[in-house]
């Protein structure tokens, strides 16, 4: 007979993993890593929590070390947030190369999710205007509807915004009309 342990190994093994990966995720976030599991990740997440395998903050954001607690980095916390919203859809994901946070294989398509933080259009757009080997589709998490305007990215196949609750609101940009 398997134990605990034995279930579990496999799925313990992604969250540490998903932790190091995208550190200061609140429990909600891991979980929803599990789509249709999430009741035994919130309880395999406890168990780790209690043996000091993972680490959480005063905030409630998890962490794989104690030393890695040097505050919520929210531009990524947003794009988890995105890829959670399509995860069951998702084959592979991973950190990606500045200035996509994360980059994920989802119906066998490459994309890169994005954030733009405020102030920070003009040099986003600048570096991604940059010929790329292999860019995929480009989602493009801005902090407000009214940054879409002020970006003119190739291969941007939607805009979203993120609310504090994790709710992915997706928009797209209105093509100008050429006379």
């Amino acid at each position: 007979m398997k134990n605990r342990t034995a279930i579990y190994q496999r799925e313990a093994a992604e969250m540490l993993h998903n932790i190091s990966l995208y550190p200061g995720q609140t429990e909600e976030q891991l979980c929803r890593f599990f789509p249709e599991k999430e009741a035994a990740a919130k309880t395999l997440l406890a168990h780790m929590l209690k043996e000091g395998r993972v680490f959480r903050d005063r905030n409630g954001r998890c962490y794989a070390n104690q030393e890695a607690q040097s505050g919520t980095d929210k531009d990524l916390s947003r794009c988890v947030w995105v890829l959670l919203d399509f995860i069951d859809q998702v084959e592979y994901h991973t950190v990606g190369e500045f200035p996509a946070a994360i980059l994920c294989f989802a119906n066998g398509e490459l994309y890169e999710i994005v954030p733009i933080p405020q102030g920070k259009e003009t040099m986003i757009c600048q570096l991604l205007r940059q010929p790329q080997k292999d860019a995929g589709k480009r989602i493009m998490v801005v902090e407000d509807t009214s940054q879409i305007e002020l970006l003119d990215i190739p291969q941007a196949a939607g805009f979203c915004t993120v609310a504090e609750d994790g709710t992915v609101s997706y928009y797209k940009k209105e093509a100008a009309l050429e006379s």
